[in-house]
C-alpha cells in the first residue's frame, strides 16, 4: 500500500535587503515576492525608499523553477520562485511560516530593533503568505500591505483576536491590474468588513506592479 510520509529537513534559503547593516533603523521592512519573482529582482523597486533610514529585506521562496516551456536544456531559461503550490501545501505553508520567523529572528540579533516599525508587505502571491505569516507565526509586526492580492480563504477571520482586526491592513490595487476586476475587489473589502476588519484602501494608476510615489507614500506615513 502506498503511504505518505514527511520528513523536516534543514535548507538553506536567500534573502537580500537594502538599507544599512547594523544599528538601530526606524523601519523594518520585510517584502514577499509574488509568483515567479525572485528575491534581488523585486527588491530594487524599493530603493526609492532606501534613505538610510530603514532596512528593506526580500526573502526569496524556497521553490524555484525555471520560467517557460523551453523543451530540453534550460542554460538560458530564466528562472523564478513561488512559496508554495497546492501540492503538500501544508507543509509548504508550515515551512515558510517558519522560516519567515526564523529570519524575523536573524535580523533581531543584527539590528537594535527595540524602537523600530516593523512592516510586512506582500505582493500578489506574497499576500496570502504574509497573511498566513502574521495568522500563525511567532513574530509581531505593526503594519501590514497587502498589494495585488486577496486573504486566502483558510485565513480564520472569525477569531476574535485575529492580529489582522488590531493591524488594520493596507490594501493597494493597480486600477489596470488585470486580476482585480470590480467584483473581485467589491467581494475581498466585503469579506473584511463582514469580519470587522477595518482596513484602508489605495490605488493607483497602473496594472499588477509596485508603484514608486505609493511606496514614498507608505514609508513616509510611518515615518
Amino acid at each position: 500500500m502506498l503511504r505518505e510520509h514527511h520528513l523536516p529537513v534543514k535548507r538553506t534559503a536567500r534573502w537580500f535587503a537594502l538599507g544599512p547593516a547594523s544599528g538601530a533603523p526606524d523601519q523594518l521592512w520585510i517584502a514577499c515576492h509574488g509568483y515567479g519573482q525572485l528575491a534581488a529582482r523585486f527588491l530594487r523597486h524599493f530603493e526609492v525608499i532606501d534613505d538610510g533610514t530603514r532596512v528593506i529585506v526580500a526573502p526569496e521562496g524556497l521553490s524555484r523553477f525555471y520560467l517557460g516551456e523551453t523543451a530540453g536544456s534550460h542554460v538560458d531559461s530564466a528562472v523564478g520562485a513561488t512559496w508554495m503550490t497546492r501540492e503538500d501545501r501544508l507543509s509548504e505553508i508550515d515551512d515558510y511560516i517558519g522560516y519567515l520567523d526564523a529570519l524575523a529572528d536573524q535580523l533581531a540579533r543584527d539590528y537594535d530593533l527595540s524602537g523600530t516599525k516593523v512592516i510586512a508587505l506582500g505582493f500578489s502571491q506574497g499576500v496570502a503568505t504574509v497573511c498566513r505569516w502574521v495568522e500563525r507565526g511567532r513574530t509581531r509586526v505593526h503594519e501590514v500591505v497587502l498589494w495585488a492580492g486577496s486573504v486566502p480563504p483558510d485565513l480564520d477571520l472569525a477569531r476574535p483576536a485575529h492580529p489582522l482586526r488590531a493591524l488594520h491592513p493596507i490594501l493597494v490595487v493597480g486600477e489596470t491590474d488585470p486580476y482585480a476586476t470590480t467584483a473581485a475587489i467589491e467581494a475581498h473589502h466585503r469579506l473584511l468588513r463582514d469580519r470587522a476588519i477595518a482596513f484602508d484602501a489605495i490605488t493607483f494608476a497602473g496594472g499588477h506592479r509596485l508603484d514608486y510615489d505609493t511606496l514614498r507614500a507608505l514609508a513616509e506615513r510611518w515615518r
